[in-house]
C-alpha cells in the first residue's frame, strides 16, 4: 500500500511539473507585438494617455547611471560594517527592504534617512542625459500627454531644457512635492498639458526620495487620506468629487488617463506604484463609465520565471501587457 501511495504521488507530482512546463511553454510561444501594432496604441491613443517612464530609459541611453542595485549596494557598503559587505543583492528580498535594512544597522545615528537621501541626491544632480532620449521624449510632447516617471533624478527636464513649477503652494510640504512638474510653460490642470511628474520623489526636495518600504507606506497612507477620506473604506469619498484634495497633483493623472508603461521592470520591490494601480483598478470596478486603458510593454525573456505571476497582476489591475523582442524596439523603433 505504501509502495503504491508514493507511485500515486511521484505521478502527481510529475503531472504538476509538466503542467507548469506546458503551461510557460504556451506563454512563451505567443506571437510577440508587432512595432507597427504598437506604433498604432501610440498614434491613436497618445493624446488622451499619460506615459510612464522608469529606469529603463535612463540605462538604455545613459549607460553609466547607477542602476537601483547598484546604487543600493553602494550605500550598504558605505554605512555597514566591512565584515557584511555585499557585492550583489540576492533573490527573496525586495530593494524597498534591502534599504530598510541598511536603516536597520543605522537606527541610532540621528537622522540616517535625511543623510542618505543627500547622498542619493549629490549622486545624481550630476548626471548627464544622452540627447538621444528626446526621440521618445518629443514624441510624447507633440500629444501634449504628461509624463510620470518613478525616476528620482532630473535626466528628462535635462534633456527638454524643462523649467521647474509647483502647481499649488498651499499646505505644499517637500516630504511629498506632488504638485511640482517639469514643463515647457506653466499649466494649470495635470491632466491639461505636457509636464514631467514624479512619482516616488524628486531630487529637488531631498526628503521626498523615498528608499525603504517603511518610507512607501508613508506614501500610501497619504494616498489612502486623499482617496477615501476615511482611510478604513474603500469608497472613494475623497475623489470622488470635483476638484478633489489630489486635484492638482500626479495622483489626478494615475486616476483620469490611459497609462502606457515603459522602460520598468515593475517587478515586486515597485510597492508603491503597483498599489496605485490596484486602487485606480478598484475606482473603474467602482465607477465603469470613468475607466481608462492601460498597457505595459516588456522585453520577451523566455528564462524570466516570475514573468507569468507579474503578467497576471498587470492584467488583474487592467494593463495589456505587450511582449517585443529587444531594447531597441521598445526604447527606438516604436517611437521612430
Amino acid at each position: 500500500m505504501k509502495s503504491l501511495d508514493s507511485k500515486i504521488k511521484k505521478s502527481f507530482e510529475k503531472d504538476k511539473i509538466k503542467s507548469l512546463s506546458e503551461t510557460l511553454d504556451e506563454s512563451f510561444s505567443r506571437p510577440i507585438t508587432t512595432p507597427l501594432e504598437i506604433k498604432e496604441i501610440i498614434n491613436h491613443k497618445g493624446h488622451d494617455t499619460a506615459f510612464v517612464l522608469g529606469n529603463g530609459i535612463n540605462r538604455f541611453y545613459s549607460k553609466e547611471n547607477l542602476s537601483w542595485e547598484q546604487l543600493l549596494l553602494s550605500l550598504w557598503n558605505k554605512h555597514t560594517s566591512a565584515k557584511i559587505h555585499q557585492k550583489k543583492i540576492f533573490n527573496g528580498i525586495s530593494f524597498t527592504e534591502f534599504y530598510d535594512a541598511i536603516d536597520i544597522q543605522n537606527t541610532n545615528k540621528d537622522n540616517f534617512d535625511t543623510t542618505i537621501q543627500k547622498e542619493v541626491k549629490s549622486k545624481m544632480q550630476h548626471w548627464e542625459p544622452n540627447l538621444k532620449q528626446n526621440l521618445i521624449l518629443n514624441k510624447i510632447r507633440e500629444f501634449d500627454s504628461p509624463i510620470l516617471t518613478t525616476n528620482f533624478d532630473d535626466l528628462i527636464p535635462k534633456s527638454l531644457s524643462l523649467n521647474f513649477y509647483k502647481m499649488e503652494t498651499k499646505g505644499f510640504t517637500d516630504f511629498y512635492p506632488w504638485s511640482c512638474y517639469y514643463s515647457d510653460s506653466k499649466i494649470f490642470d495635470p491632466l491639461a498639458g505636457f509636464g514631467v511628474w514624479y512619482i516616488n520623489g524628486m531630487i529637488n526636495y531631498h526628503r521626498s526620495i523615498k528608499l525603504g518600504l517603511s518610507q512607501y507606506m508613508g506614501n500610501v497612507e497619504r494616498v489612502r487620506k486623499l482617496l477615501h477620506n476615511n482611510r478604513e473604506n474603500i469608497y472613494f469619498d475623497g475623489k470622488n468629487r470635483n476638484n478633489w484634495a489630489g486635484y492638482l497633483t500626479w495622483l489626478n493623472i494615475i486616476f483620469n488617463k490611459s497609462l502606457f508603461i515603459l522602460g520598468l521592470g515593475l517587478e515586486e520591490n515597485e510597492v508603491f506604484f503597483r498599489w496605485l494601480l490596484i486602487e485606480r483598478a478598484k475606482y473603474f470596478k467602482k465607477f465603469p463609465k470613468r475607466k481608462k486603458e492601460g498597457w505595459y510593454i516588456t522585453v520577451r525573456d523566455n528564462t524570466d520565471i516570475n514573468f507569468l505571476g507579474k503578467k497576471f497582476f498587470l492584467e488583474s489591475v487592467g494593463l495589456k501587457v505587450l511582449e517585443v523582442s529587444d531594447y531597441e524596439t521598445e526604447l527606438v523603433e516604436i517611437w521612430e
